[in-house]
Order: C-alpha cells, then sequence, then structure tokens
C-alpha cells in the first residue's frame, strides 16, 4: 500500500541515524548563499555590531529597512554614517523588484517537511509543511495540534530526500505541552535514536507574551551561531496575548501586539528559509446560530498572516480531520489522519 511504503521510507530514514549529519555549531560551513554580516558595511565595525545586536538587530535585513536616524541611535554613529550603512545593505540584499522567472528561481530553495500522513502532506500540496511560510494549525483541545507539531519536530531531521530538511527544531511551548518522553515514543516506533532525536530540538517555555516575543530574537541569534534550525514551533501562538489582554477595551492593544509579533515571525521565516508551525486556540462565535460556532483566536491579523490555515477536530473512532481553510495555491480540502505512537499517520 501507498501509505505503508510512505511509513517505511520514514523508518529506514531514522535507522540510518539522520541527526549525525547534524553537525556541531563549530562544523557548520557557511553555505554559499549565506547572508553577509553587519560587519561588511561600511561604518559599521566590531563595536557597532555590538550595539546593533544588543537593539535586536542581527541581520542584513533588519538593517535594511532601518531609518537613518533609528540606526543612528541604537548604534551611535552619525546619521551619514547610518544612512551610507542602510544603503549599502540594501544594495546587497537587492530589495528591487524582480521578474516571475527570477521568483521563480529563487522559490525553488523553499523546503519541506513530511507531517508523517501522506493525506496530510496532499492537503498541503503533496510534500508537507513548507517554509519561509507560516501553517496555522487551529481546533479544540484534543484535536491533535501539538501532536502534530511533535510529529514534525521529529520528521524535520530526516534527510531532504526522506521528507525532511537535515535540520533542527526550536520548539517555543506557551502552555506546558511539551513532552520529552512523547518525542521519545515517536523517535523510537520509527527506529530512530530518541537522545539523539531529542537533543535535536531546542526548547523553551514562554512565561508571558514579552518573554514569547524575546525568544524570537534568539532564534534569530541561534541560527547566526551556526545552529543548523529549520523549523519553529510555537504552541500556542495566542496564548499569552488572549491571557494578558482581556475584554473589548484592550483589544487593540492586543492586536497591535500580535501583530507586530506575526510580522516578526514572518521575516524570521523568509530571512533564514524556515518552516513555521504554529497552533491557535479557538472559542465559540455566539452569533452562529447553524453550523461549527468554532472560531480561531487571533481575528483577521492572524487569518491574513498564516500562509496555510488548517482547521483540525475529532471524528469518529479516533480518528481527526484537517480541513484547509486557507491557501495561496490550493483548493479547499479536509482529509482524515490519526494519531498513534508513531506521530500522525494515515491509518491507526
Amino acid at each position: 500500500m501507498a501509505i505503508k511504503s510512505d511509513v517505511e521510507k520514514i523508518k529506514d530514514a531514522v535507522s540510518e541515524e539522520p541527526t549525525d549529519e547534524v553537525k556541531d555549531v563549530g562544523e557548520i560551513k557557511k553555505s554559499e548563499n549565506e547572508e553577509p554580516k553587519l560587519t561588511d558595511l561600511p561604518g559599521i565595525g566590531p563595536a557597532v555590531s555590538a550595539k546593533l545586536e544588543n537593539a535586536g538587530v542581527y541581520d542584513m535585513m533588519s538593517l535594511a529597512v532601518m531609518t537613518p536616524a533609528i540606526l543612528s541611535d541604537a548604534a551611535g554613529v552619525s546619521e551619514a554614517v547610518a544612512r551610507k550603512a542602510i544603503q549599502a545593505s540594501r544594495n546587497i540584499l537587492n530589495l528591487g523588484f524582480v521578474d516571475g522567472t527570477e521568483y521563480a528561481r529563487k522559490r525553488e530553495s523553499v523546503n519541506y517537511i513530511t507531517t508523517g500522513s501522506k493525506n496530510f502532506n496532499d492537503l498541503l500540496g503533496g510534500k508537507g509543511v513548507e517554509s519561509r511560510s507560516i501553517t496555522e494549525a487551529f481546533g479544540a483541545f484534543g484535536s491533535g495540534k501539538t501532536q502534530v507539531g511533535l510529529t514534525l519536530a521529529v520528521n524535520v531531521q530526516l534527510p531532504v530526500d526522506k521528507g525532511g530538511s537535515n535540520g533542527k527544531c526550536v520548539f517555543i511551548d506557551t502552555e506546558g505541552t511539551f513532552r520529552p518522553s512523547r518525542v521519545k515514543q515517536i523517535a523510537e516506533t520509527l527506529g530512530a535514536n530518541p537522545e539523539k532525536v531529542l537533543k535535536n530540538i531546542f526548547v523553551a517555555r514562554a512565561f508571558n507574551s514579552d518573554h514569547q516575543i524575546l525568544l524570537l530574537d534568539k532564534v534569530s541569534e541561534m541560527i547566526r551561531n551556526g545552529e543548523p534550525i529549520k523549523l519553529l514551533i510555537i504552541d500556542s501562538l495566542t496564548a499569552h496575548f488572549r491571557a494578558e489582554f482581556s475584554g473589548r477595551g484592550q483589544l487593540a492593544d492586543r492586536q497591535q501586539k500580535l501583530n507586530r509579533y506575526i510580522h516578526h515571525l514572518m521575516k524570521i521565516a523568509e530571512t533564514h528559509n524556515l518552516a513555521v508551525y504554529v497552533t491557535n486556540q479557538v472559542m465559540a462565535n455566539p452569533a452562529q446560530l447553524f453550523g461549527d460556532p468554532t472560531t480561531a483566536i487571533g481575528g483577521h491579523i492572524v487569518g491574513h498572516a498564516s500562509t496555510y490555515r488548517i482547521y483540525l477536530r475529532r471524528s469518529k473512532q479516533g480518528s481527526r480531520v484537517a480541513k484547509l481553510i486557507d491557501s495561496p495555491n490550493l483548493p479547499d480540502n479536509e482529509i482524515i489522519f490519526y494519531v498513534t505512537e508513531a506521530g500522525v499517520v494515515d491509518e491507526a
């Protein structure tokens, strides 16, 4: 069967212990397309670069979109020097228009991470979760959101030809849902070394929204230091924002803060070619008289920012249903999957 062969491929891949190919920081070689350092810019020496990093500016793109006045204040340089550095960074990054053919060529660098389920992969276009995009899964508790994330955290370590990205994962836990024992169970069921798989997942427990925002800067710093991070998971995206900004009086402030956070997330995904998977909480819409009243938290801001939106829900006999709500290139559709000891699969 096609389903069994898909699982066998994953088992064969992880049994080869692909995590051995994920090198330590000191062993990582810089890729040919690696973004130049800030110190390569005119007027930006090590001391100025350190000041920029303290201000949260770690990469060329962050500097390129700054104004001379803001850069001058952050780095302690004159506006003339700041203007020259900004112009140089924009020239290096080529922040102008490109034709469709050139853009298509750039899209060839997009990576995919298998979900472990052929049906689920097909729902997302055939290969799984896409890099340089945000994949959002929302649904009620027990619908499988976290289980999909934990399965992806294991599968990202697979070689590219086996449906992975041969990289590591960052898991930002806002609800205390990360369980090392579950990761080990998924890895063991697939024939992988559970300790090696677990070692390649960086976990941080975010205790409030400000801490959650700060951790994104840490991700950029880790990548800059050589960690081959290919997947960023946030479980869940809106939990702290929902708890800290309650009532209609604080709704505007919450949405503005959430908007800035998501755009920062989008920039990281694009700059570092990461796959981003976020889970989202739901509420019941009291105005919905007929049909399913389940609505995702975050409103239009989260809806517009997410590249792929998936609604998860429980179904009969222990199965789950994944429904694609929004996508830039795929039709609305829904599939059935199961959550087992091996993670997300097609059959129980």
